[in-house]
């Protein structure tokens, strides 16, 4: 097979609700799903092991764990010894759990892996709602690294590029919540903690724990998540 497959799709797979709800959407668009999920050194690593789990469940036919050690930059509270905010989601600016350029460089090699495996298209659950005000989750950067993509790789110049998709864009967590729910999922296998307890309950007081908190109150659904305090 000499021509990339539009029937297989690059599943960014971080173990997260977010990354779970998009490879549900790749799977019942019908897609071939190939999972890549990323060893970054992260301090939330039970992720990992969701990720793996999540991949599982969508039956993907190839899941990708590759290591890339990005505390050796540091910079951020999860790559890096700097304490997670649990004082509330603040919307003042960009928080120190922002990790530097990570979907850049996280999407740099879906895109690789997706010209190898002749995908395209490109799954990130990226949403620019209830979220954390990373710059990179935005649509504008979405949609610049669609155009760089174009640019940037064989498949792109020759007219048979890989699509970006991130359908989850412009929607809330509640929305995401119940779009898991549609899909039949078990989200009780996504992982949302920046610091979970050492008995591997999220911790209910970061950022993600209370955004993905919320989203199931709002939604109407019961939470299956098990945190060490009610958020």
């Amino acid at each position: 097979m000499n021509s990339l497959s539009d029937s297989r799709a690059v599943v960014l797979l971080s173990g997260g609700l977010d990354s779970m709800v998009a490879g549900g959407l790749a799977r019942e668009a019908g897609h071939d799903v190939v999972a890549l999920s990323i060893d970054y050194g992260q301090r939330h690593r039970r992720e990992l092991e969701a990720a793996r789990a999540i991949g599982a469940m969508l039956g993907v036919s190839r899941h990708i764990v590759l290591p890339l050690d990005l505390t050796v930059f540091g910079g951020s509270a999860l790559t890096d010894a700097i304490e997670v905010p649990k004082s509330g989601v603040d919307e003042s600016g960009i928080p120190v759990t922002y990790v530097p350029a990570r979907n850049t460089i996280f999407l740099s090699l879906t895109l690789g892996l997706a010209e190898v495996t002749k995908a395209r298209h490109i799954y990130i659950g990226v949403n620019a709602l209830d979220y954390s005000g990373y710059p990179d989750c935005r649509p504008e950067f979405i949609a610049a690294f669609q155009t760089m993509a174009n640019l940037a790789t064989k498949a792109g110049v020759e007219g048979r590029g890989v699509t970006i998709e991130a359908p989850l864009q412009h929607m809330t967590k509640a929305d995401i919540a119940r779009e898991a729910d549609r899909l039949g999922l078990d989200a009780g296998l996504s992982w949302s903690c920046y610091d979970p307890t050492a008995d591997g309950l999220h911790c209910g007081l970061c950022d993600s724990c209370r955004l993905r908190a919320k989203g199931y109150a709002e939604a109407g659904l019961p939470d299956p998540t098990r945190y060490a305090v009610s958020p």
